[in-house]
């Protein structure tokens, strides 16, 4: 999660299945060379309409190292993310090279996943979970909703009324003047603190749909 709030997470899922980069391999051209081939070539099948990822290498002469660039460009407007030598060297990368070890290790030749009839064979556990994914949620609609007022019946009784489901929590507030500021930000009258407010966290948000 905290890499995803610095780097797009399009670009650092793919790093779980690329070898590992040591800071010393950061210095060699011909490694980080075969290394970012390697980044290009799973960029490129994951590539959507409208969107195109160009990796290269910046050279960083004060440290002497070679870091991983990627444009991406979106419907013809392009940005840059550079992964520099304190990305390679943090503990959030060690755990994703920690995790390719051991998701390497589950799939054997011949590999697949399966729901009831359907199978599909898979390379890599991600592909797998892509598509049970896709496949559980084949039948779902996902909506969402500012308040309760806004549902139709059958949907407030079958997500918030129906006894033998609910769930009945209970707020207490130990922290008055914390509270009355939330309340203020978030339900009060003045636009703008909430319009920062959202801007400010919009990127921490995790599981919004489940």
């Amino acid at each position: 999660k905290r890499l995803s709030r610095l780097y797009p997470e399009e670009l650092t899922e793919h790093f779980v299945y690329l070898p590992e980069v040591t800071l010393e391999q950061l210095g060699d051209h011909a490694v980080m060379q075969a290394w970012l081939a390697k980044l290009q070539e799973r960029l490129n099948s994951s590539q959507k309409s409208g969107l195109a990822y160009n990796a290269s290498l910046r050279e960083d002469k004060e440290r002497n190292v070679w870091l991983p660039e990627v444009e991406i460009t979106s419907h013809g407007l392009a940005s840059y993310i550079t992964f520099n030598r304190d990305f390679f060297g943090s503990n959030d990368y060690r755990t994703v090279v920690n995790i390719g070890a051991k998701l390497s290790s589950l799939l054997g030749e011949g590999a697949y996943v399966q729901r009831g009839e359907r199978r599909k064979a898979i390379v890599e556990f991600k592909e797998g979970l892509d598509w049970l994914m896709n496949e559980t949620t084949k039948r779902h609609t996902i909506q969402r909703y500012k308040g309760l007022g806004e549902m139709n019946p059958d949907q407030l009784w079958e997500t918030t009324m129906d006894p033998t489901v609910r769930r009945m929590l209970k707020v207490t507030i130990e922290d008055a003047i914390a509270a009355d500021q939330i309340f203020n930000t978030l339900m009060g009258d003045a636009v703008e603190p909430r319009r920062e407010f959202i801007e400010s966290n919009a990127l921490s948000v995790s599981n919004l749909d489940f």
